[in-house]
């Protein structure tokens, strides 16, 4: 029997080669069959990818067209090499707390804190455009395949805006992905208003944006690729860690917020005193890997090397299945996330 789900994939620069691993490992359950995406930054590029790779050569078209994308991020042409190498390396954790040590503040956080992209001038380029522009749109856009759902904030108003379907274009997924310190703001035209609008990263307002999977065709679960931790027990001391933590915080809230709601929900359905069938009883789960989050922070986000993207893809695939030899049945049946004891 075929398990439809939903997955919400979330941004975190580098961090993203985590999801590329759950989705990886994902597609090789032939058994199950994803109605839709949802994601925002590196989770809209992940999401992209998976849709026009199945358009082209489903299943293993999906899995070859991640492996490309993200060789692309790592600017290297094979990351094999880096599987011999990475056994002979310590731990991804540790490597980041080196890099730390050494450099505590990056050159890039302290042009940030004088300089504007805006000052670039003519030599402006936004780094992630040629791996991006090298999708083919018409098959990321294609009605065939999953519905894919990308959000990003508006500058002027705050809100979010998530873009779907034909609306999805090279530009959309760069404005998903634009963290306003680095890069400059994206704008295009949107159709709903006739209007040019800025948009910056998609994090700000909808981490992932969960709403887009709520209508009545899509199946009731939702698989949430979590890389932000949404707990970390010692309390951060060091400017790193506090910068680090703040950032965790903030492109968590949106979905915590959107969890809150789903679980007001289903205690309203659970208590009867909501019709049955007026609004959707969302079965959650999520796939991540906190221990090993953790370990990492803000500055291994921006620095997307081989060895750091071979590592959390490798990290994402086993995230992956461990979520499915503990909780593949519950699929279609029951939620794996207690929203009871997250908000309780």
């Amino acid at each position: 029997m075929v398990k439809r789900i939903n997955l919400a994939l979330q941004g975190g620069g580098a961090h993203g080669a985590f999801t590329w691993g759950v989705l990886d490992r994902l597609l090789q359950e032939k058994d199950i069959e994803i109605a839709a995406i949802t994601g925002t930054s590196a989770g809209a590029l992940n999401g992209a990818a998976l849709k026009a790779g199945y358009a082209q050569g489903g299943r293993d078209g999906a899995r070859g067209l991640l492996d490309r994308i993200w060789h692309q991020v790592g600017a290297v042409h094979d990351l094999r090499l880096t599987g011999w190498i990475a056994q002979a390396l310590p731990p991804v954790g540790m490597v980041n707390s080196w890099v730390e040590a050494l450099m505590p503040v990056s050159p890039m956080d302290m042009a940030a804190l004088v300089t504007s992209p805006y000052q670039y001038g003519a030599l402006y380029r936004n780094p992630l455009e040629p791996v991006v522009r090298s999708l083919n749109f018409g098959q990321v856009c294609a009605k065939d395949g999953p519905e894919l759902h990308v959000a990003a904030t508006n500058v002027r108003s705050g809100k979010i805006r998530v873009f779907s379907g034909e609306e999805v274009s090279c530009e959309v997924i760069m404005a998903s992905a634009c963290l306003p310190t680095l890069f400059q703001a994206v704008e295009l035209e949107d159709p709903k208003t006739g209007k040019v609008e800025a948009f910056w990263d998609g994090g700000y307002t909808g981490n992932p944006a969960l709403f887009p999977l709520y209508r009545s065709h899509l199946p009731d679960d939702v698989i949430i690729v979590n890389i932000n931790p949404l707990r970390r027990e010692e309390i951060p001391q060091s400017p790193q860690e506090i910068q680090n933590r703040i950032n965790e915080i903030s492109f968590n809230s949106s979905l915590l917020r959107e969890l809150r709601a789903v679980h007001f929900v289903k205690e309203l359905i659970a208590e009867g005193r909501m019709e049955s069938g007026a609004m959707k009883d969302v079965l959650v789960h999520m796939v991540a890997d906190d221990a090993l989050m953790t370990t990492l922070s803000v500055t291994s986000k921006l620095t997307p090397t081989p060895y750091l993207l071979h590592s959390l893809k490798e990290a994402g695939r086993s995230a992956c299945e461990r979520f499915l030899n503990a909780h593949k049945d519950d699929l279609n049946a029951r939620s794996t996330v207690s929203l009871e004891e997250m908000f309780g």
